[in-house]
């Protein structure tokens, strides 16, 4: 029977209309507001209704993902907006941003003496992934209120893991995206690299999607950095402030992440450029500017 039960979304950019649309597809009734107008309207022609505000997502929907930018803009709506509401309710929040893991542990032990479960579960994949079905979810959390949630989650991502507790998730999250910028960096200057020898970008796609270098970067960023089509499923900014947490991270557990430092380099000045907004994959475009500087 299809699952009609209402589902709360706050925050409706890439990500929640991503999810919005992977719920909305299994038959869960999507009520979400997002600060920006535009993308209520958005949900709304995705089959969704728009909320008048967070207030009237939590006074109509026991169970509410999370899809806002940063660790900040989590506590705020948490702490200031929907424990108010929701206090001592047993209703739950799915964080499906990425966090701070010490300061969502800490947010969830909070709200969890005062009758909010949190459940962590930031997502690997970019927004085009994640509408597909093929982003993996990272479950933090207690696993029977992930076994009660299981019909959301698997709607949301078919593929999902328990990781842990909360906050453990958002490591895992952090690791992964890690790896999966630097691979998408070192394609972007292979790229730029071979163009400067002289060779088809396009070929070298193809030839280098069939080699041991092979990673899925290059099914999921390869086309765009070749044809400049940089239109975002995964914005500059938002991976910035990722790897500003992962550097942080590392800090405190006295690691030394050089590779990250020159990722964080590369990322900082696409913003300086004006290119925050765009697909990440536009780290190629700064590539392409350090050689055409180096030849100057």
């Amino acid at each position: 029977m299809t699952n009609r039960t209402a589902v709360g979304l706050i925050g409706i950019g890439l990500l929640g209309q991503a999810l919005a649309s992977r719920l909305i597809g299994a038959g869960f009734d999507v009520v979400g507001f997002d600060r920006d107008h535009a993308k209520n309207e958005k949900l709304a022609q995705l089959g969704g209704r728009a909320a008048l505000s967070i207030a009237d997502v939590a006074r109509r929907c026991g169970r509410i993902v999370l899809a806002v930018f940063s660790t900040d803009q989590v506590e705020e709506v948490v702490e200031r907006q929907l424990l108010p509401l929701l206090e001592g309710s047993g209703g739950v929040v799915l964080c499906a941003s990425t966090c701070d893991p010490d300061r969502i542990a800490a947010l969830a032990a909070r709200a969890a003496g005062r009758g909010l479960r949190i459940l962590e579960m930031p997502i690997s994949g970019s927004s085009g992934q994640v509408g597909r079905g093929e982003g993996v979810g990272l479950i933090g959390g207690d696993g029977e209120l992930a076994r009660e949630l299981e019909p959301v989650l698997r709607a949301m991502c078919p593929t999902y893991f328990q990781v842990g507790k909360v906050g453990d998730a958002g490591r895992a999250k952090l690791a992964i995206n890690l790896i999966l910028g630097l691979n998408r960096l070192a394609f972007a200057e292979g790229l730029a690299f071979a163009e400067r020898l002289g060779l088809d970008p396009a070929a070298f796609l193809k030839l280098a999607r069939a080699s041991a270098c092979y990673s899925q970067v290059m099914d999921v960023k390869g086309a765009k950095m070749v044809t400049r089509d940089f239109a975002p499923e995964g914005r500059v900014t938002q991976h910035l402030k990722d790897v500003h947490l992962m550097l942080e991270q590392a800090e405190r557990a006295g690691q030394s992440l050089p590779l990250l430092a020159v990722h964080a380099d590369v990322l900082e000045a696409c913003v300086r450029h004006g290119e925050g907004e765009l697909d990440n994959s536009i780290v190629v475009e700064e590539i392409r500017r350090r050689v055409q500087r180096r030849q100057a």
